[in-house]
Formats: C-alpha cells, sequence, structure tokens
C-alpha cells in the first residue's frame, strides 16, 4: 500500500459556476481506520448534481452537510476494503468519494454482492426513477409518461422503467441530437423534445399530442412549466431534481425557481409532489 493518496479539496467558496481553481488536489498520508471503521480503497466515484450546492454553500433543505473551503469532497463511492472489521477484499458502498483511501464507518457501508454485473452500477440512480414513478407517480397501463433531463442518469433508467410499468407512450427532452437518438434507439423513448430547437410547448404538443399523464422531472424551470401546460386532468408529477437552478450561474445551486399556471394544477386536478429516498427507503 502506498504511504500517501490524493484527496480533492474544496479550496475556496466558488463564485458562479465551480472552476478549476476552486478545488485542489493533494497528496495526504493514507489514513488510518479507527474503532468500528474500515480502510477501503476507492475504485469509482458518483458525479451528482447535488455537489454544487454543496460547494454553493446553500444546504438548508439538503439532505447533506454543507462543505468549506478545506474540506474534502464527498459522495457516493465504489471500493475494496483493505483493513478492518470486514474481510479484505470484500466490496462496499459508502459516501467518502473524491479520495483515494477512506475510512467510513462500518455501519456507514453496504457491503455489495454480484446481483449486478459490475459493482460500478450500484451507483446508477435507477431507484430514484422507480421510486417516483412507483410511490409518487404512479404509472398506469396506457400512461403518456414525459421525463425532462431524460439523458441524465435518473432519465435514462426513467424510460426504461416507466415501459416496464406499462406507459403507453414515453417521452423525453434532452439538449443534444446525438443524445436524443440514443434516448429513441437504446432506451425505451418514443420521442424526444429537443431544447433550444424552438418553443418548448409546440415541440412537446407534437411528442405528446394526447397531452401527458405523469411527468417525472429532472430539471425544473421553463420544462416543468411547459409540462404542466401540457398535462392531462388528474397528472401525476414526481419531481426528482432541479438542474434549471444547480448549474445555474446566476446561483449558488441551493434553488430552482419555477412559473407554474396554478390555475390548471387546480382545474385539472394535478398533484405534485417531491421524491426524496430518505422518505422511501423500502425502495
Amino acid at each position: 500500500m502506498t504511504a500517501t493518496h490524493r484527496v480533492v479539496r474544496l479550496a475556496r467558496r466558488p463564485r458562479g459556476l465551480p472552476t478549476a481553481e476552486d478545488f485542489a488536489l493533494t497528496r495526504e498520508p493514507v489514513p488510518r481506520p479507527g474503532e468500528g471503521q474500515l480502510l477501503v480503497r476507492n475504485t469509482a466515484f458518483l458525479v451528482f448534481p447535488g455537489l454544487r450546492t454543496l460547494v454553493g454553500g446553500e444546504t438548508r433543505d439538503a439532505p447533506l452537510p454543507p462543505l468549506h473551503p478545506g474540506d474534502a469532497l464527498f459522495g457516493p463511492a465504489i471500493g475494496e476494503v483493505v483493513d478492518g472489521p470486514l474481510e479484505p477484499g470484500r466490496t462496499v458502498l459508502h459516501l467518502q468519494g473524491r479520495r483515494e483511501y477512506a475510512t467510513p464507518a462500518v455501519a456507514g457501508c453496504r457491503v455489495l454482492d454480484d446481483a449486478l454485473p459490475e459493482a460500478v452500477a450500484h451507483l446508477a440512480q435507477g431507484v430514484a426513477a422507480y421510486g417516483a414513478l412507483t410511490r409518487l407517480a404512479r404509472v398506469r397501463e396506457g400512461d403518456t409518461v414525459f421525463v425532462t433531463g431524460a439523458a441524465g442518469a435518473v432519465g435514462t433508467m426513467a424510460g426504461q422503467i416507466a415501459r416496464l410499468l406499462g406507459a403507453g407512450r414515453v417521452v423525453g427532452s434532452t439538449g443534444s441530437p446525438g443524445k436524443a437518438r440514443r434516448l429513441e434507439r437504446e432506451l425505451g423513448y418514443d420521442a424526444t423534445v429537443l431544447r433550444g430547437s424552438g418553443p418548448l410547448d409546440e415541440r412537446l404538443a407534437r411528442a405528446a399530442p394526447g397531452g401527458v399523464d405523469v411527468v417525472l422531472d429532472t430539471v425544473g424551470g421553463e420544462q416543468l412549466a411547459a409540462a404542466v401546460r401540457a398535462a392531462n386532468r388528474g397528472a401525476r408529477f414526481a419531481l426528482v431534481g432541479a438542474l434549471a437552478g444547480q448549474p445555474s450561474p446566476e446561483r449558488a445551486g441551493g434553488s430552482a425557481p419555477a412559473v407554474l399556471d396554478t390555475f390548471r394544477l387546480v382545474t385539472r386536478g394535478i398533484t405534485l409532489a417531491g421524491y426524496s429516498g430518505a422518505d422511501h427507503t423500502e425502495v
């Protein structure tokens, strides 16, 4: 085992979107595990938009603590046990990513089995898509489902899951023609709404001419607003992400305002609910 390892730390609080200068790659002594801890050699980290919120400092309602200058970045990671109470060589999932070696508490780790073809697949975000579509939006046979940010970690799973749950038509939004082709050819989508290629309402109307019954929203902003205007009576919205605000240079990652037509929400009996995995641990 090497005597030192690399750690990514927050060097300063970003002003606007983070830049390379806001972070520092340091070389530090490999930590020793304490009582009830493991020494884990990390092999993969999850890149997730919530990190933007953590480094921006707007974490009042976030499920994770803020990051201050000097702190090591963290997040879901996969690694191999090197030392500690568990057998060396076991693969675990934990939250001390962005470093080569970590010392998570045994109680905070999940030992991974071989149910998935590769351990890194346990970092996939399909659990959010499945939970939102079965606990909040509750896809029914024949529903038209609209997924915003369909080419992202949640969206790429959501289209396939919606199809398996019986959706009659699955529509997604994305920002590039290449992503749109992959969504339709490989990931279960019938049509895509391409951002920036014309009025959003018109493109959504062409993709879902019968309106939408279920919306899984990972973006917010104008896409959520357009989805409300296209919603059928009794439509169910599950809000999973806020990408319209998190990567915005005008914001710090902790807000994503949207102007919604509340008249339509009332007259069409539309329901909107935010999905948090912490509220649905059984998923």
